[in-house]
């Protein structure tokens, strides 16, 4: 019942607050009301759950977070200190939010790590599937906007900027201090290279890799990526190239021996 109750928000009866006996909440963390915390979770000093937030059991929910109502956090989550997670987000099992972003400089011959110090923030209505994971920002702040779905297996780098309603399929990957407008339709295992932007109501198709920004509303796929509609001439032309090379040694020979 409290998983359809999340997931469809029925006006369904009030869930009972329970605390697992083996889970461990510091003294100066905030709880609402009518919250569930399974076996095993470890919240943090001066972490804020909200009323009828759910986590269950192994999650690790460190320093100051804050956490809004009617989430659900599946086990073996870990939210970083700092993160933000706002009203009915569900966060699925093994997910990593708020991990460093992956920066180095590289000097006198080491990779000399580059301190991570923002955090994430999760706007509401937010699902993100499992093992994924979302780094929080070198500075400033890693956003996942209002309404947007992530799949399993998906990375999303530090400082990313994710707007309202768009959606990631299982193993995509954005590389750091991409922008993702809204309503974008990222296809499974697509890649996107740092730094870009994808605009407002653009499509991705599966497996392609982004090396250049993606204009308002257009389709794209392919690796490197193409418009699709130049994609497919590509392709098309692809299946005579054989023809042509056999065409062009044939050619070469007849001149070669002039």
């Amino acid at each position: 019942m409290m998983l359809v109750r999340t997931w469809l928000k029925l006006d369904l009866p009030k869930m009972k607050k329970s605390i697992g006996d083996s889970a461990n909440i510091a003294k100066s963390a905030s709880l609402g009301k009518n919250i569930i915390i399974g076996s095993n979770c470890d919240i943090g000093e001066n972490v804020n759950i909200g009323d009828d937030t759910i986590i269950e059991s192994n999650c690790v929910i460190k320093e100051d977070v804050q956490i809004g109502k009617n989430c659900h956090i599946y086990p073996n989550t870990t939210i970083y200190e700092d993160c933000v997670l706002k009203n009915n987000i569900i966060i699925h099992a093994g997910c990593v939010i708020g991990a460093d972003g992956f920066g180095y400089l590289f000097h006198n011959g080491i990779h000399n790590k580059i301190p991570q110090v923002g955090n994430v923030i999760i706007e509401d209505d937010v699902e993100i599937g499992a093992n994924s994971a979302v780094d929080r920002a070198t500075l400033g702040s890693t956003l996942i906007g209002k309404g947007t779905k992530i799949d399993n297996l998906v990375q999303v780098g530090h400082n990313c900027k994710i707007d309202e309603n768009s959606i990631l399929c299982a193993q995509t990957g954005l590389a750091g201090s991409t922008i993702i407008g809204k309503t974008v339709y990222l296809a499974g295992q697509v890649g996107v290279a740092g730094h870009l932007k994808i605009d407002d109501g653009a499509m991705i198709g599966a497996q392609s890799g982004v090396t250049n920004d993606i204009p308002k509303g257009a389709k794209y796929f392919g690796s490197p990526a193409f418009e699709a509609g130049l994609q497919k001439k590509i392709m098309v032309s692809e299946k005579y190239l054989p023809e042509i090379v056999k065409e062009y040694r044939k050619r070469q020979k007849a001149k070669d021996k002039k």
